[in-house]
C-alpha cells in the first residue's frame, strides 16, 4: 500500500458532480480545511475514478477493505483514525475521499498542486488496480438542480454557486405553476418577446426560460438571479453570502 503524508483537504460533502468539488485555486478563506497526517493512495482505472468523482453510489468492497483504518487526521497534535479514507487517482487526476464510515464517497476533496504531483509521481510505472463494481445503468440523470457538466464548464466557483441558486428559484417557480409570475420573469429576460410570451403556455414559457438560463453565465444571469432572490429571505441570504466570499490565493 502506498501512502502520502501531511495532505491538506477541503471537504465538499454530498456532491455527486465533480465540478462542485473545487480545485485548489478556488478554495476560500472560510472553507473548513483539514490536515490529514497519513492517507493511503489507490491507483484506479479512469472509469472507476469517474464513478467515484461523479456519483454517490457504493464503492467497491475490496477497495474499502484495503484502506480500512489506514488514514489519520491530524488535529490538535493528535492522530485520529478515519475508517474509510483514501486518495484516488487515475494517473491524471487526484481526489481524496472520506466515506464517514459508510460505503459511499460522502466527502470529496481536491489537493494542492504540489501534493497532486507527489501522488502522480508515486504511481509512475505502476498499473491501476482492477476493482469490480456496479456502474450506473444508462446515462446519469441530470436535472434542473443537478445540471449537466457542459452547463458549468468554464464558470468560476461563484458563478457555479449563483447558477445553482438561480436554478433553485426557477425550480420553485416551476412548482408554483403561476403563469403570471413566469411571464413576468420571462419578459424580464427577453423583453423583446413580450407579445409572444403572452401567448405561451406555462410549459412553453418555462422551457424557454430554463433553456436560456442554463446556457453559460453573464451579467444578465447575475442580474436575474439578484432580482429573483429579492424579497425571499432564504434566497436573498444565499445571494448575499456569495457576494461576501473570497478565494484563497495561496497556502
Amino acid at each position: 500500500m502506498m501512502y502520502v503524508h501531511d495532505i491538506w483537504v477541503n471537504w465538499f460533502e454530498g456532491e455527486e458532480n465533480g465540478y462542485n468539488v473545487c480545485h485548489f485555486h478556488e478554495w476560500r478563506k472560510n472553507d473548513s480545511i483539514e490536515l490529514l497526517d497519513q492517507v493511503p493512495v489507490v491507483y484506479v482505472t479512469k472509469e472507476l475514478f469517474n464513478y467515484i468523482e461523479n456519483d454517490m453510489s457504493d464503492l467497491p468492497k475490496p477497495l474499502l477493505e484495503a484502506v480500512y483504518k489506514r488514514a489519520y487526521l491530524k488535529k490538535q497534535h493528535k492522530r485520529i483514525s478515519l475508517e474509510y479514507a483514501f486518495v484516488a487517482t487515475d494517473g491524471h487526476q487526484v481526489m481524496v475521499i472520506d466515506t464517514l464510515g459508510y460505503d459511499i464517497p460522502v466527502r470529496k476533496s481536491r489537493v494542492i498542486p504540489r501534493q497532486e504531483r507527489l501522488v502522480l509521481d508515486l504511481i509512475t510505472h505502476k498499473r491501476p488496480l482492477d476493482f469490480s463494481y456496479k456502474p450506473r445503468k444508462g446515462q446519469k440523470d441530470y436535472h434542473i438542480l443537478s445540471l449537466q457538466p457542459e452547463y458549468m464548464m468554464g464558470l468560476t466557483r461563484k458563478e457555479r454557486q449563483l447558477k445553482h441558486l438561480l436554478m433553485l428559484m426557477l425550480d420553485q417557480l416551476k412548482q408554483s405553476k403561476r403563469i403570471d409570475e413566469l411571464r413576468y420573469w420571462l419578459t424580464e429576460w427577453r423583453p423583446e418577446m413580450y407579445q409572444e410570451i403572452q401567448q405561451m403556455t406555462f410549459e412553453e414559457g418555462f422551457e424557454l426560460l430554463v433553456g436560456e438560463a442554463c446556457d453559460g453565465w453573464s451579467l444578465q444571469h447575475e442580474e436575474m438571479c439578484e432580482k429573483m432572490a429579492k424579497g425571499q429571505p432564504f434566497f436573498e441570504r444565499l445571494w448575499e453570502m456569495e457576494q461576501q466570499k473570497k478565494n484563497v490565493l495561496k497556502r
